[in-house]
C-alpha cells in the first residue's frame, strides 16, 4: 500500500489559485495512476482528475480548463494546480493511487486502493 500525504490547502478568495501537493515515501508514484478527489459536507466524493501512469491526464467538465495535475518523479510528488477558484470548489481534497493497468483509467473512488488524509480548501466569495 502506498502512503500518501497531501498539503497546500487553505482559505482563498474566489478567482485565486492554489496548488496542492501529494507526496509519497517508498513506492514510486510513476507506477500508479494518481487521482484527485474532493468531498464537500453532505456530498459524495467527487472525481477531480487523474494523471495516468502513461503520462496523460483527464478531468471532469466541472474543473476542466481550471485544474491541472502534474508530477515530479524525482520528488515522488504529484500536484494539483487549481486556478480561477470558485466557492463551489470548497471541499476536502484527497489524492489517491491506483494500480490498475495502464490502459484502464480510473475515475471512480472504488478504483483506488491508497488514499491520503485530505486537505481542506475553502474558497470565499
Amino acid at each position: 500500500q502506498v502512503h500518501l500525504v497531501e498539503s497546500g490547502g487553505g482559505l482563498v478568495q474566489a478567482g485565486d489559485s492554489l496548488r496542492l501537493s501529494c507526496a509519497s515515501s517508498g513506492i514510486p508514484l510513476r507506477n500508479y495512476h494518481m487521482g484527485w478527489f474532493r468531498q464537500a459536507p453532505g456530498k459524495e466524493r467527487e472525481f477531480v482528475g487523474v494523471s495516468t501512469m502513461s503520462g496523460g491526464d483527464t478531468y471532469p467538465d466541472s474543473v476542466k480548463g481550471r485544474f491541472t495535475i502534474s508530477r515530479d518523479n524525482a520528488k515522488n510528488t504529484v500536484y494539483l494546480q487549481m486556478n480561477s477558484l470558485k466557492p463551489e470548489d470548497t471541499a476536502v481534497y484527497y489524492c489517491a493511487a491506483s494500480g490498475r493497468p495502464y490502459f484502464n483509467i480510473p475515475r471512480a473512488a472504488r478504483d483506488y486502493s491508497s488514499w491520503g488524509q485530505g486537505t481542506q480548501v475553502t474558497v470565499s466569495s
